[in-house]
């Protein structure tokens, strides 16, 4: 495994200062945000360090030789939009980026790229079916042509007032995700694993990694704290940020040494990277390097891999 963290926390950095900062930590991989050039819509959105519009090949040397020369690889290219948002023209403007991205993926050879499915959030399940068949066959079978696989992450979006009650990603539980890969049908389709987001949902977050161990294309490594007194005030369906806080890894509910020894166990060997959401941490740049540093050096007592 390849321990490394997502540069959506480093906003104010360009591509060659998050990866000379990578180099220095040192982690041997960073997943690189994509998102198109403009105003974020959400915290971590909006964050570019390889912009695509418009990529070239010889964008894709200049990356490769920056990522080169500090001895750091690009573990997947990230963007997380909601494809299957209910006004469609919006749905189709993400789902034209992300085919760009991937295409980017094919000229950089990263051989992934990670995403949400997207949901409708005012719509079950069922109701949000039709979207999805017609959205994520096509795509899929796009990123299969470029030699590029899919990793869903499972957060559900469900946080706020204008993602209730259903949140902006349907892919959030084992039955869905069997549901999903069964109606796509490929090998290219699987998953950007995040177990915090198995805890607040009162679910176990190792189990899926048995069950789902040929899917497991990236892992992100967050934690989250469950306050369950203030959830036994509110309950299961108030907002889910009246309970439960985003922290770094070993800040929270997650054994990490059970999760990570598992892991190693179905036979991962892929990237393990940081992903920080912790507002403690958030105050200045400084601040969310240290996360960083501390994230690392916390999950070295559980993962050694071959640093640069």
């Amino acid at each position: 495994m390849q321990l490394g963290f997502v540069s959506a926390i480093l906003p104010d950095l360009s591509l060659n200062e998050v990866v000379e900062f990578a180099a220095s930590v040192p982690v041997r991989t960073v997943e690189l945000m994509c998102w198109p050039q403009g105003a974020a819509e959400r915290r971590y959105a909006g964050v570019t360090h390889v912009d695509v519009e418009r990529f070239s090949a010889g964008d894709a040397r200049r990356v490769q030789d920056t990522m080169a020369a500090a001895g750091v690889t690009i573990s997947g290219l990230g963007y997380y939009p909601n494809p299957l948002a209910a006004d469609e023209q919006e749905a189709r403007v993400y789902v034209e980026h992300l085919q760009k991205v991937i295409q980017a993926a094919q000229l950089l050879g990263v051989g992934v790229v990670n995403t949400f499915v997207g949901r409708d959030p005012k719509l079950s399940v069922d109701e949000n079916w039709p979207r999805f068949r017609s959205t994520w066959p096509p795509l899929v079978k796009f990123a299969e042509a470029h030699g590029v696989r899919i990793a869903i992450e499972n957060c559900p979006m469900l946080f706020t007032r204008d993602e209730w009650p259903g949140g902006k990603n349907l892919a959030t539980t084992p039955a869905i995700w069997r549901r999903m890969f069964d109606e796509v049908g490929s090998p290219n389709f699987g998953l950007n694993y995040d177990p915090s987001h198995m805890v607040w949902q009162q679910m176990d977050y190792l189990q899926p990694l048995v069950d789902f161990a040929d899917r497991l294309f990236h892992i992100h490594a967050k934690d989250v704290r469950v306050d369950r007194h203030r959830l036994n005030q509110v309950g299961m369906l108030a907002y889910p940020l009246e309970y439960h806080t985003p922290k770094l890894p070993g800040l929270g509910e997650i054994n990490w040494g059970r999760f990570l020894s598992l892991l190693a166990d179905v036979g991962y060997r892929g990237p393990v990277c940081i992903e920080v959401e912790d507002r403690a941490y958030e105050k200045t740049l400084d601040a969310r390097k240290s996360s960083v540093r501390q994230s690392v050096q916390y999950l070295r007592n559980f993962l050694h891999d071959l640093t640069p």
